[in-house]
């Protein structure tokens, strides 16, 4: 099967892991800027973190002929300390036109705090002003539930922003439903300590379907396996899901969502 891995953090996989994707179906990632694993110190830094993402991970992809496209912002994680990440902040707007960048993302809440949802709210203005797409990240394990809501909270307060252009990621069964209620697109993430099984992510798309979802890996530093979507797929299929109705999932929904950024050029 095609498909789009359109969240994954390729800055920490082998170039290995680009052929493995490309051979088994793969035809385009999609790269949300994270937090590294440790919290950088300096503008700078970034600037080479996002040098990184618009100049070496696309050649890279290139060579087994993926298309790799990114998201531009400060993580959540990174949000407590305003100045410097208003001074970070400020790198964004050139980078937005970069050919392979998407949008602001991946934004939202680590830890639900004041600083967070500031810096998180200033991200939306950013997007309104420069009528970009928008990739949120939601809070893990006990804060997902209020972080989520919150997240919502702060969107309804932005009317200029179309649900259509927003897609909040890494809802779970008591999440997905909230997301899918208010209109925006909505996002499970594959990820063995802190996630989704495969098993659970079909039984959420049994009871919801497919429309406006898209599933990812979010494969990074951590315990994380980047061919999480060929599990879904297979998971899928051994219960007599069709394969229109995976393709539809696993590849034209993401295609779909991300062609509404002008630097998508298609599958």
């Amino acid at each position: 099967m095609n498909y789009i891995e359109p969240h994954i953090h390729m800055v920490c996989r082998t170039t290995d892991e680009y052929k493995q994707l490309a051979q088994t179906g793969c035809v385009a990632v999609g790269e949300p800027a994270f937090w590294a694993g440790y919290d950088r110190c300096s503008v700078e830094g970034f600037r080479d973190y996002f040098e990184q993402l618009t100049v070496s991970e696309p050649a890279r992809a290139a060579k087994y002929g993926l298309k790799h496209y990114t998201w531009i912002c400060i993580n959540p994680k990174e949000a407590q300390n305003l100045e410097f990440a208003r001074e970070v902040m400020q790198l964004i707007p050139e980078y937005l036109q970069r050919p392979n960048v998407l949008g602001i993302g991946e934004i939202g809440l680590n830890r639900n705090t004041k600083n967070e949802l500031r810096i998180f709210e200033e991200h939306l203005d950013i997007a309104i002003q420069y009528h970009q797409l928008i990739l949120i990240h939601t809070p893990h394990l006990e804060d997902k539930l209020k972080g989520t809501k919150l997240i919502l909270d702060a969107l309804r307060n932005r009317p200029e922003i179309s649900p259509d252009r927003v897609l909040v990621d890494h809802c779970e069964e008591h999440t997905l439903p909230l997301v899918k209620e208010a209109g925006y697109w909505a996002g499970l993430t594959l990820y063995p300590t802190s996630k989704l099984s495969p098993k659970r992510a079909a039984d959420m798309l049994e009871v919801y379907g497919t429309d406006r979802i898209w599933a990812n890996s979010a494969a990074d530093w951590g315990e994380s396996n980047p061919l999480s979507l060929t599990l879904l797929g297979c998971e899928l299929r051994s219960r007599g899901i069709s394969a229109e109705v995976v393709e539809k999932l696993l590849l034209q929904n993401p295609a779909h969502f991300m062609s509404q950024s002008p630097h998508f050029i298609g599958i």
